[in-house]
């Protein structure tokens, strides 16, 4: 059964619809203060609709228009969070956005797939999926690593 366009999403619908691992979801939101889901007991995170269309264009920013995280935040800084919002709808424009922080084209601009660990003897479920969510940060911070130093070449 299919949601209502308003209703709030879980940290897993958000991922599949726009895409990216939970993992990045958690990292934007460490970078983006203007990320701020409904957290219920437990941690569990649930978006707004206003939330999603946030995450949808910084997802587009900086995988479709290749900027940096810190262009990003420039952005939401100087132009806000409605624009933001809406820079992923079709037709949408960028004009009066500084492209001084963008990546250049040939850093990745997209989510790497980590390796996925072997099984390993004795280990838990509970702890390999720790692992395999510890090795998706470090992917993702090695990812970012990569567009930092392809900034400065």
């Amino acid at each position: 059964m299919e949601k209502a366009p308003d209703a709030f999403r879980t940290i897993s619908e958000v991922a599949q619809e726009l895409d990216v691992p939970q993992h990045v979801l958690r990292f934007w939101e460490s970078r983006f203060r203007e990320i701020k889901p409904m957290k219920r007991g437990g941690g569990r995170r649930y978006y707004r609709p206003d939330d999603l269309d946030l995450l949808r264009g910084i997802r587009h920013l900086l995988y479709g228009e290749g900027y940096t995280i810190r262009g990003v935040q420039r952005l939401l800084r100087e132009q806000g969070v409605r624009f933001v919002q809406n820079v992923w709808q079709p037709g949408a424009s960028l004009r009066g956005a500084d492209d001084g922080e963008r990546a250049p084209r040939s850093a990745p601009t997209t989510p790497v797939a980590p390796p996925v660990l072997a099984p390993i003897a004795g280990l838990t479920r509970a702890d390999a999926q720790k692992l395999q969510a510890a090795l998706q940060d470090l992917t993702e911070c090695r990812r970012l690593l990569d567009t930092a130093l392809a900034e400065q070449a």
